[in-house]
């Protein structure tokens, strides 16, 4: 391009007629040949970027973080000489939301993707990191679990395999099934040898990209053992007894909302956890697991030495959300607590051997900022996170956030949606079907969440500033597209054919919404009750119908000459979420 640019050049220069021409001439030409070097050297100066998630693998699952029962030597040095966020959190503990906010670079509550969306919105796959990336020049791949439904997925990647746990498999063979050399592997081994692909093949004039998620440690659901690792791991933990988790006795379980122990954190904890036998395989299994994602870790490093790439590969470990082990009596992710939010996060960067322990709330959201920021890349304006690469740039680093918002939005009925804040020192959340439930919690003074003081004297006041503080956050993260739903009625009416009178609920669904597939009606005679999303004389509960008007009233008894209060909120045609209606009333 350069060469051409310059004989171009060349013919105008002996075309010109005078000296200033001549000089005006040349003074473009070098101002070209400037630019065009520059480019250049910003393309040299990209790094390859190796982006590594792990499925379930909670902080604390790291030799690094003080866990000796673990195996990860791989996974320690790169902490031990690259960046390692000791609060490093999510913005949701569930794989589907968590993996969609890292794409995208928005929260849960603007994306409103989760396990029953049809699909992502096409508008937050347009600035996704892998799309922005392939702006900037970057090669990319991806290999293991994608776990977002959407259709252009082989269009963001170069290279492209998306595959997780074989679910019509309730044994082993839903770790393996996949085939290298006509040998079935282990799921753990088939992402790793498609990474030394990868690396071998990935053209050699530019950058690369390469996002692995690996299916491992999650559980194999369904399966009787849960648990399946490399025999390679065999041997580790073979001769331990695993302690007992924490918080393990009745009380602590008792104290949990009755959605909680009834939901699914209860019932899978029956699957892994509610014998000494079961809880020493499937902890032992977990930890086996991850073992086998750092053998895999290493192999990547071993073949960028190999090819002389290893100078110049930023490597990034995360987990998609935490996890629990029976605390509580608990297992799975999905709530609100630090077993369910922080996960691992190391950034290794081989340029800049900074090795620093970081306090800071680091999160997922901020990944996507982060490779573009190594990349050189301009971050779009409606991303949400931060770049974390001046912790390895500048001595002292602030990244001016004081307050994280976390989130499990899914309104699914065995999981009660909830959503929370996180300070320094404090932690508060509440349950979004009855935000009456609430806890906070002093995390500098109880660590393990034990002693909630959302009811204790002389808290009412930091209460309330949390309160305030989520309002805000909806009102700042709120879906930018489906809106909620207006021009909220209610009609009295006789029943068609009858003399019954009735009250007929009508609504206008939000045109970002496109076609309604589903509703709910809360009905209260307390408007500070549907404030806390109860409708103690209705709750429609989740109702599959595009009918938006003349919906007929099915609650308690209601007097006449009473005021009530009510409002409404709809599941768009991709099944997602919209916001409540403003409340109205009605007598």
């Amino acid at each position: 391009m350069v060469r051409q640019i310059f004989s171009l050049r060349l013919r105008q220069i002996l075309l010109c007629k005078t000296s200033l021409k001549l000089s005006i001439v040349l003074l473009l030409f070098q101002g070209v040949c400037f630019k065009g070097n520059a480019q250049e050297a910003n393309v040299a100066d990209q790094p390859n970027i190796i982006f590594i998630l792990t499925d379930d693998q909670r902080w604390s699952a790291l030799g690094y973080a003080g866990n000796d029962l673990v195996h990860t030597p791989t996974m320690d040095d790169l902490a031990t000489h690259g960046l390692y966020f000791k609060n490093a959190m999510v913005t949701t503990p569930i794989c589907a939301a968590s993996r969609a906010t890292i794409l995208t670079g928005v929260y849960e509550r603007t994306h409103r993707y989760d396990f029953q969306t049809s699909g992502i919105r096409e508008e937050f796959m347009q600035s996704s990191y892998p799309r922005e990336l392939n702006k900037a020049g970057y090669y990319t791949g991806f290999y293991g679990k994608f776990g977002v439904l959407y259709d252009g997925m082989e269009e963001l990647f170069d290279e492209v395999e998306s595959y997780d746990r074989n679910g019509r498999y309730k044994d082993y063979r839903g770790y393996y099934y996949k085939t290298l050399d006509g040998d079935t592997v282990h799921l753990t081994r088939y992402t790793g040898q498609k990474a030394l692909d990868f690396i071998d093949q990935a053209p050699k004039d530019k950058p690369f990209c390469l996002s692995l998620s690996f299916s491992a440690p999650h559980a194999h659901d369904g399966a009787p053992k849960q648990y399946f690792w490399q025999k390679e791991s065999d041997h580790l933990l073979a001769d331990v007894t695993i302690p007992d988790p924490e918080l393990r006795g009745d009380t602590y379980f008792d104290r949990l909302p009755k959605a909680v122990r009834e939901g699914f954190n209860r019932t899978r904890w029956y699957w892994r956890y509610d014998t000494p036998d079961k809880y020493q395989h499937s902890v032992k299994g977990y930890y086996r697991m991850i073992a086998g994602v750092d053998r895999e870790i290493s192999s990547i490093r071993e073949k960028l030495k190999e090819t002389g790439q290893d100078q110049n590969t930023v490597i990034i470990v995360m987990g998609d959300n935490g996890y629990f082990q029976g605390e509580r009596q608990l297992a799975g992710k999905w709530l609100m607590y630090d077993n369910s939010v922080r996960v691992p996060l190391i950034i290794y960067d081989p340029r800049n051997p900074r090795h620093r322990d970081i306090d800071q709330m680091a999160m997922n959201i901020d990944v996507p900022s982060t490779i573009l920021d190594f990349a050189g890349a301009p971050m779009p304006k409606e991303w949400q996170g931060k770049s974390l690469v001046p912790f390895l740039t500048a001595d002292a680093y602030d990244m001016e956030r004081d307050t994280a918002l976390i989130e499990h939005l899914w309104d699914f009925e065995h999981i009660p949606p909830s959503e929370g804040l996180r300070t320094e020192h404090w932690k508060y959340m509440r349950y979004i079907n009855d935000k009456s439930i609430e806890e906070l919690y002093n995390t500098t003074e109880d660590p393990g969440e034990t002693n909630n003081l959302a009811s204790a004297p002389g808290q009412f006041i930091r209460l309330q500033e949390f309160r305030n503080w989520m309002n805000q956050k909806d009102s700042e993260y709120k879906d930018p597209y489906v809106g909620h739903p207006s021009g909220l009625k209610v009609d009295l009416g006789f029943l068609p054919g009858t003399k019954k009178l009735e009250r007929f609920f009508s609504w206008v669904v939000p045109k970002g919404a496109g076609t309604q597939k589903s509703y709910q009606i809360l009905v209260s005679d307390s408007e500070q009750n549907l404030k806390l999303n109860i409708g103690e004389l209705w709750n429609s509960g989740e109702v599959t119908s595009t009918e938006h008007s003349g919906i007929i009233y099915e609650g308690d008894a209601l007097e006449s000459g009473t005021t009530y209060y009510w409002k409404v909120r709809i599941w768009d045609d991709l099944h997602r979420l919209s916001r409540y209606s403003n409340i109205h009333s009605f007598q």
